[in-house]
């Protein structure tokens, strides 16, 4: 370790986070491998480590003998003023070694508010923060994760973007740049080879006009770059990748257990949910899989807590049979199942009797709008009726906690709709009296909302976010209809849901908001406590752009959107008809009951649900 790091660690909160060493961290001889790659995580150690994507791609990378990946996350406040302080580059966990030093430093981006960060990083590692600035092969700058579905606000930075699921894709670029490397290709050359593989994303290879009125007249592709680029796809989960032996934190992360992936995709559509349609269609591993996969990461990594993960995981055909396959081995372990948030339409006594074998955690459902006219309009697909019948069911069986989730600003969302809220938390507090086994504890219901932010990819990628002062209003009103005591109500910050809206759906004229934002102090604005929202009004003011353009305005079907050259298969037309069946508060059913024809079936060449 570098001695000043030494000195400077006693002075951080969290040492652990910068030391690396941890059980099962993969150690390389830098001289034996030809491709060097940082992969960063714009976020805290304790985010990034629980994140099980970023684990599987570790895992398959290291798994190349000419490649060693090793490990970068954002620093703190403190640690980044020491590092600062010190004239210390960003360094990986593994080997020490400054960021600047790797071939490739790739970034893992799920959530736009990570973006600042990314260029902190880079800053940190003495790199130019520009990719035009970056003119060799070396060190190239890449990105991938579902915020790179619309790469444009980070255009500028990033030399390139992998569209999709990385398994499989990410091994190629790494191979091609090897190639690269080893023939003395310039950086044009690999990036207009890279432009042909599916999945990737080339930003300087696509050339963007604007109409006077600041909407896209043109996106035009350059060099052979592809008019769209198709989303990669793992088609056989059974045959993907799994870190059952993975990397154990040396200090407490926020999702400190095994987690098991069951499926990806998701059967029901939700018409506000990116995930839902970008990470169709819906591919399930065998529960025979999955119990020796839960075995052996318990085995190896003594962890105590394994959750069972998907965007739905209740939907997973086999979920009870999965859980009386891991039951014996959690009981003899003592290992607690647990499941994230659950369906209000199929949470069952069944399920409940599987899941009480372990300590009683609450219980999290998302109906996510107040009365069923809102929900069928979102195309929710659950009733109030299903999430009493699911809340009777916990209440008889001894849980005296639930977690409802709710979203304000949805689309033709009205008061009504909003003291919707407040009348199922009162329903709950009734549902508990009449049929709780346990009284003595007493109830608690955690009514949560966040604000909508509408997104590409679904469909309300068309509509515009409510106003600020709006949104505020809708908190209130709910507050005030809330008097249960039993009941506590938490409601996210507009701040940071209004910049989100913005930055999910800009273009890359934003880059230059993005940096001067940085330069006043933009760094870790996923946490509150570092967010300041006035910083990025007064850049998008010096940069002569409207924040509202992106985030408040309606726009119409023919309008080019930013990401119009990518494509995750889920066609336009059909997110356009799901838009206007939810302006009729009309639901359609999910992909076990009926195929609506979305377009991903053609990743599969035929039908895509096999559930």
């Amino acid at each position: 370790m570098d001695k000043r790091l030494e000195r400077i660690l006693p002075r951080v909160q969290k040492p652990a986070r910068y030391v690396g060493g941890e059980y099962n961290a993969v150690m390389k001889d830098k001289e034996k491998v030809d491709v060097r790659f940082a992969f960063c995580f714009p976020d805290t150690y304790e985010i990034g480590m629980s994140n099980l994507g970023y684990r599987i791609l570790y895992g398959i990378l290291n798994e190349m003998p000419a490649v060693w990946c090793e490990r970068v996350f954002a620093p703190w406040t403190d640690m980044e003023e020491e590092l600062r302080k010190n004239q210390i580059p960003l360094y990986a966990l593994e080997s020490g070694d400054p960021v600047g030093a790797f071939d490739i430093v790739a970034f893992s981006v799920g959530y736009e508010m990570a973006y600042p960060a990314m260029l902190n990083m880079l800053d940190l590692s003495g790199l130019p923060l520009r990719s035009e600035e970056r003119p060799g092969l070396t060190p190239l700058v890449i990105a991938g994760g579902t915020a790179m579905y619309n790469a444009e606000p980070v255009a500028d930075f990033i030399d390139l973007a992998l569209i999709g699921e990385g398994e499989d894709l990410l091994p190629e670029v790494v191979e091609l740049y090897g190639k690269a490397k080893k023939e003395g290709w310039d950086k044009p050359r690999f990036l207009r080879e890279a432009s042909q593989l599916q999945g990737v994303y080339v930003p300087s290879l696509y050339a963007v006009a604007y109409n006077p009125d600041g909407t896209i007249q043109s996106i035009t592709p350059q060099d052979g770059a592809p008019e769209k680029v198709y989303k990669r796809v793992v088609h056989d989960m059974d045959r993907s990748y799994y870190p059952a032996k993975t990397i154990v934190p040396s200090t407490e992360i926020v999702h400190d257990r095994v987690t098991l992936e069951v499926f990806r995709g998701c059967i029901r559509g939700c018409r506000f949910c990116q995930a839902g349609y970008v990470y169709r269609p819906v591919r399930s591993r065998s529960k025979e899989q999955l119990v020796q996969y839960g075995q052996e990461a318990i085995q190896d990594s003594g962890y105590q807590e394994m959750t069972l993960s998907s965007l739905s995981t209740s939907d997973y055909p086999q979920l009870v049979e999965l859980c009386d396959g891991l039951a014996p081995f959690c009981e003899r372990n003592h290992v607690n199942l647990s499941l994230p948030s659950l369906r209000a339409d199929n949470f069952s006594m069944e399920l409940m009797q599987r899941l009480q074998k372990g300590r009683k955690a609450g219980l999290t459902f998302a109906p996510e709008a107040g009365t069923q006219r809102l929900r069928d309009a979102i195309n929710k697909n659950v009733t109030e009726d299903d999430l009493m019948e699911s809340l009777k069911t916990a209440f008889s069986g001894g849980w005296n906690a639930v977690k409802l989730y709710f979203m304000l600003g949805l689309p033709t969302e009205t008061d009504e709709d909003v003291l919707g809220i407040a009348e199922i938390a009162k329903h709950a507090v009734h549902t508990w009296r009449e049929y709780a086994a346990n009284k003595n504890r007493g109830l608690r219901v955690t009514v949560s909302t966040s604000w909508f932010v509408p997104k590409p990819f679904t469909a309300f990628q068309w509509e515009p976010q409510i106003s600020r002062e709006e949104y505020e209003r809708r908190v209130k009103l709910l507050r005030s209809a809330i008097t249960a005591k039993a009941v506590t109500y938490n409601w996210h910050d507009g701040d940071t849901s209004f910049l989100e809206a913005v930055l999910a759906r800009g273009d890359r004229r934003l880059g230059k908001v993005l940096e001067t934002a940085f330069r006043k102090g933009a760094k870790l604005d996923a946490w509150s406590d570092c967010f300041d929202l006035n910083r990025w009004l007064d850049a998008f003011e010096e940069c002569g752009l409207d924040p509202e353009f992106y985030a408040c305005r309606q726009r119409s079907r023919d309008e080019i959107l930013p990401w119009s050259m990518i494509s995750c298969y889920v066609s336009d037309d059909y997110l356009w008809r799901q838009r206007e069946l939810a302006y009729q508060s009309k639901a359609s059913p999910d992909c076990r009951a009926q195929c609506s024809g979305c377009g991903a079936n053609a990743v599969e060449g035929g039908e895509c649900y096999h559930g």
